[in-house]
C-alpha cells in the first residue's frame, strides 16, 4: 500500500472519530476534571426515581422495581438489590520464608463449586465495617489481626445492586479464639502462599470476582505502605 492511500485511509477514520465525538452524550474527560471539546456529560447526570415497589424479599437482599426519570425526559423501569454491605479482609502473615495468605474454601450454590476466598461476610445493623472485617476474620479462621487497614470500598454491581463492599488488609493475623461458624457454613481455613494467590486469581478456585478485587485493593496498600509480599 502506498503512503497517499495509507494517509488517505488515517484521514478516514479520524473523521468518522470526529463524526462519532460529536453525538450527543460523547465526552472526554481531561486530566483536571473537564471535558474536551464541550460535549454534554449526559451519562453523569442522576435520574429521579417516580415510584418504588418491593417485589421479592428474601434473607439476604431485597428487590426493588423503579420507574426514574433521566436526561431528556427519558423514563425506565429498573430493578435494584438491596443488601446489607459486606467486608473481606485480606490477611498477610510475613513470613521469614515467603508470604501467606490465610484463606477459607467453601463450596458455592451459585456457582455450583468450592471457592478459594479470603475471609468476609455482611456487616450487621450499627456495625462499623472494620470490627465486621475483624469479626469475619475470627469467625471463620479463629485468628485476629495484628494491625488493620483499609484497603478500599467498591460497589460490588452498581448496574442493579446498591451496597458497597469494604476490603481490608490484615497485616500478620495470629490464633487466639476458637472458629463461631453460621449453622449452614462448612468452611475450612487454610494457608496459602501468596505469590501463588497473586499468579492463580482468576482461575479455578480463585474466580471469585470479589476476591480479585479485594487483592487488587490489597495490594494497593500494600504498595502504599511500603509492604512487600512477593
Amino acid at each position: 500500500m502506498g503512503l497517499r492511500n495509507i494517509e488517505v485511509r488515517v484521514r478516514g477514520r479520524r473523521a468518522a472519530q470526529n463524526r462519532l465525538m460529536r453525538r450527543p452524550g460523547f465526552g472526554t474527560i481531561n486530566p483536571s476534571g473537564g471535558l474536551y471539546g464541550g460535549w454534554r456529560r449526559f451519562g453523569a447526570l442522576s435520574w429521579k426515581t417516580l415510584s418504588r415497589e418491593e417485589i421479592y424479599r428474601g434473607a439476604v437482599f431485597t428487590v426493588f422495581e423503579q420507574t426514574s426519570a433521566g436526561p431528556e425526559g427519558r423514563e425506565g423501569t429498573f430493578q435494584v438489590l438491596e443488601a446489607r454491605d459486606w467486608a473481606v479482609v485480606v490477611p498477610l502473615l510475613r513470613m521469614e520464608r515467603e508470604a501467606q495468605f490465610l484463606m477459607v474454601r467453601q463450596y458455592r450454590h451459585g456457582s455450583d463449586e468450592s471457592s478459594l476466598e479470603f475471609p468476609g461476610g455482611v456487616i450487621e445493623d450499627e456495625e462499623a465495617p472494620e470490627k465486621a472485617a475483624a469479626r469475619e476474620l475470627a469467625e471463620e479462621t479463629g485468628w485476629i489481626p495484628s494491625v488493620l487497614l483499609h484497603a478500599g470500598t467498591v460497589f460490588p454491581n452498581p448496574a442493579i445492586q446498591s451496597n458497597r463492599f469494604h476490603v481490608y488488609l490484615a497485616l500478620d493475623p495470629y490464633p487466639a479464639v476458637d472458629r463461631n461458624l453460621d449453622e449452614d457454613e462448612v468452611v475450612d481455613a487454610l494457608l496459602m502462599p501468596a505469590k501463588a494467590v497473586h499468579d492463580g486469581m482468576g482461575e479455578g478456585e480463585l474466580s471469585h470476582a470479589l476476591m480479585a478485587t479485594a487483592l487488587f485493593l490489597a495490594e494497593k496498600c500494600m504498595l502504599k505502605h511500603g509492604i512487600a509480599a512477593y
